[in-house]
Formats: C-alpha cells, structure tokens, sequence
C-alpha cells in the first residue's frame, strides 16, 4: 500500500495557507538557510507539516531531507505567524499565511552537511551565514537576525507582515 504524505495547508481562490515546522541550525556563530536557483532569497530549513505528522517529526524529517544530516531538536523556539505576498514563484499573486513553529537544533559542532535536497525539482544549496551578516543576505524569516541577536527564555509569538 503505498501512502501519499499531504502538507497541512490549502489554496483557496487567491490565498494560500500552511502550517510549517522550521529548524534553527547555529553552527560555529553560522545560522544555516537554504536558497536554489528559481528564488533570489535564502529561507530557513524547514517545511510544510504533513497530516497526521506532528511539528517535531516534521522538522526532524525535513532537516535531514535537506541537510543529509540527523540533527536532535533542543527545544521549541519560535511560533512564527507570518503573512506575505509573493511576487513570483509558485506563489504569486497569492495572499499567503503560515504558521511555523521553530525548533532550535542540538548542535553537532560541525558544518559538515550531506545535501542533497530539490524544491519543486529544482536542487537546493545549503548557506551557512554569519550570524552577525544576515541583514546582508536576503533571507526568510526576517525576524531572525534580530532574535539570533538575544538571549531568549522560553518560546516567543512573532506575527511579521510583510505584505505590500
């Protein structure tokens, strides 16, 4: 029998929705994105959570689709509710929603992944950046300079708008 995985999200009519397990992955002062050839921005390693899947089985498995790597979840850090509209991509022309909760993962000290993911066919490439140069990058989420940047007790509601 074979069993097809579904994200938890929908479309209807112009407005997107999903609900998204994200990892915080720090590495030597370094916080790893990933970005690929159709997108001029970097994104946090993560995605979309599928039925049944809980937030922790969901980034546990998109961290090592992404990274080749089995990476343990510290704790829960962030939930991220986030609205955007995007311009080009699969996206476009969508008002979008998503919620994302965001793990911090157990450090490995090492920045050595085994990658060998693809987004909507297309391969993706692992960035490891500065955690002090992120407002130098286009990169997604964009409270994560600004939260890499403090010390944080317990788990923190950030809603960003990013609308136009």
């Amino acid at each position: 029998m074979i069993v097809k995985m579904y994200d938890c999200g929908f479309t209807k009519e112009n407005n997107w929705f999903r609900y998204r397990a994200g990892a915080i992955i720090i590495e030597n002062d370094c916080v790893l994105f990933a970005g690929n050839e159709n997108e001029n921005y970097l994104y946090s390693i993560g995605g979309g959570v599928h039925m049944g899947e809980t937030a922790e089985e969901a980034v546990l498995r998109e961290v090592y689709e992404e990274t080749g790597v089995h990476y343990e979840i510290d704790h829960l850090a962030v939930i991220h509710e986030n609205f955007f509209n995007e311009n080009s991509g699969t996206l476009k022309g969508l008002n979008c929603h998503e919620i994302s909760f965001y793990f911090i993962m157990k450090s490995r000290g090492t920045k050595e992944l085994h990658s060998n993911s693809t987004t909507y066919g297309v391969k993706e490439e692992m960035h490891w950046i500065p955690i002090n140069d992120i407002d130098k990058y286009k990169a997604f989420p964009s409270f994560m300079k600004e939260y890499l940047s403090k010390e944080h007790f317990g788990i923190e509601h950030i809603v960003t708008d990013e609308r136009k």
